[in-house]
């Protein structure tokens, strides 16, 4: 039976609730925000495939992309409306003309993010843009399943954790089965979206929520913007609330780590362990191409690791030249290495205070320390350099 003891063994991706053939599994959230399963152990059978559909027990072995390449969707406007190049929705277009599914991320009637599927071209708009939140997955591992047993095409994008345990929870490889994630940084918590949303909005009570957009082009792809639509439930009037990533205090603090999932720390499918056909990231500063220009509304980096995300890549025919995996790694270190929290036992236990001040009093903290460790090395570099 799944026994959590430390929370950095559970990445959230609910195969083991899914998988557990009595349902007595379920999610409970922690006091940081975050889901865990939880074991109503009068019911269990003690049958072991919750343990058995577990990424971070069955962890794959790391492994090398097969080509990689810098690309972006020629459409414009979808390119606009997207985190980086545009390439999901391309590889998404081509499963549905295919009579597929898609699932993916979305904000559901409450703001909170999960995962669905549309059958629809229209239904992907929804997918777009990242949702800097860990998503709850509910039914989609089942549904995926279903689909794939009647022979549809399944298209499943998701963080690598939860691709992982898609592939753990199915327990054999489906030919109809692509899988896509992207080069995760880490999810923060949904408890402390909540907690910043609320002082966020305080001011605008009379108002409903329209969109919500992490990663909004309004400022340009290098300095993306979190925004918030509104709409006043009177007069219908519409706001927007907009602020770039250094001036927005939640990207801030995503940024630094300070609310990542334990898990995250000790991710079990960097380098490639989710076995996803394709893999995307930001391609920050690409300028090898006449072909791929960077006007700053995005360019995709893409790892390719199985033979059929090849194959889908080139029949959806975006704009594309071949890249070095080094030089992606290069600015994508989060494809081989989790993210270090310094500062993230600081950030909850001074959960008393206002949102916005933690992050201020946290980003003073890290310049104060670097400062001081730039001054101890110039006051003891003789020491560095003695022989």
């Amino acid at each position: 039976m799944i026994n959590i003891v430390e929370k950095k063994d559970c990445c959230g991706c609910s195969a083991c609730v899914s998988k557990c053939p009595k349902q007595c599994i379920s999610m409970i959230v922690d006091n940081e925000g975050f889901s865990y399963p939880y074991l109503d152990k009068e019911n269990c059978i003690d049958c072991g495939l919750c343990e058995k559909v577990c990424p971070v027990i069955n962890q794959n072995e790391p492994k090398k992309p097969l080509r990689c390449y810098a690309a972006i969707n020629p459409d414009e406007n979808i390119r606009v409306k997207s985190s980086s190049g545009g390439i999901f929705t391309m590889i998404a277009e081509y499963i549905i003309a295919e009579g597929g599914v898609v699932f993916g991320a979305a904000w559901n009637k409450n703001w909170q993010v999960e995962h669905t599927y549309t059958e629809v071209k229209e239904g992907l708009k929804v997918f777009r843009g990242s949702k800097y939140i860990q998503s709850i997955i509910g039914d989609s591992f089942i549904q995926v399943e279903l689909f794939l047993k009647v022979g549809r095409k399944v298209l499943f994008s998701g963080t690598p954790c939860q691709i992982a345990g898609l592939k753990k929870f199915l327990r054999k490889e489906y030919n109809n089965l692509i899988t896509v994630d992207f080069v995760c940084h880490g999810v923060p918590s949904p408890g402390v979206f909540r907690w910043y949303m609320k002082e966020e909005l305080k001011r605008y009570s009379d108002y409903v929520i329209k969109d919500i957009r992490f990663r909004d082009k309004c400022e340009g792809w290098k300095n993306f913007s979190f925004s918030i639509d509104l709409e006043n439930i009177d007069s219908k009037e519409c706001v927007t609330l907009s602020q770039t990533l250094h001036e927005c205090s939640f990207l801030v603090g995503f940024l630094n780590n300070y609310y990542l999932r334990p898990s995250c720390h000790y991710c079990p499918a960097k380098q490639f362990k989710s076995s996803a056909d394709i893999t995307l990231a930001d391609y920050w500063g690409y300028n090898q191409s006449d072909k791929i220009k960077d006007d700053d509304k995005g360019v995709s980096a893409i790892f390719i690791s199985t033979k059929e995300g090849d194959r889908i890549l080139h029949m959806v025919e975006p704009l594309y030249e071949t890249v070095e995996y080094s030089d992606i790694l290069r600015i994508n270190g989060a494809v081989e290495h989790s993210a270090q929290a310094p500062y993230r036992e600081y950030f909850y236990s001074h959960s008393e205070m206002p949102f916005k001040t933690i992050i201020e009093k946290l980003v003073s903290e890290k310049i104060l320390n670097k400062a001081r460790r730039k001054l101890y090395f110039l006051t003891h570099k003789h020491e560095y350099y003695k022989g």
